[in-house]
């Protein structure tokens, strides 16, 4: 974030109640930390996007080839 958008929303912050400051500061929170796991998962989900593709021609194959059979969901 650009200092300008840092400064404008310091500016809008001051405008209001301390109270009501409280509170826009634990929202701001919880959204930078919801924005942060975001990205996290984002990161390890391209690192293992590749494995991915490869198991989803693995099991393409199989069913293919008659080695697959279907998943019993009362064995879970």
């Amino acid at each position: 974030m650009s200092s300008t958008a840092i400064a404008t929303v310091i500016k809008m912050m001051e405008s209001l109640p301390e109270p009501v400051q409280d509170q826009v500061v634990d929202h701001l929170r919880e959204y930078l930390e919801d924005l942060q796991d975001e990205l996290q998962w984002d990161s390890l989900f391209k690192k293992t996007q590749q494995q991915l593709v490869a198991a989803a021609r693995r099991a393409k194959q199989e069913i293919a080839e008659g080695h697959a059979k279907p998943m019993d969901y009362d064995q879970l």
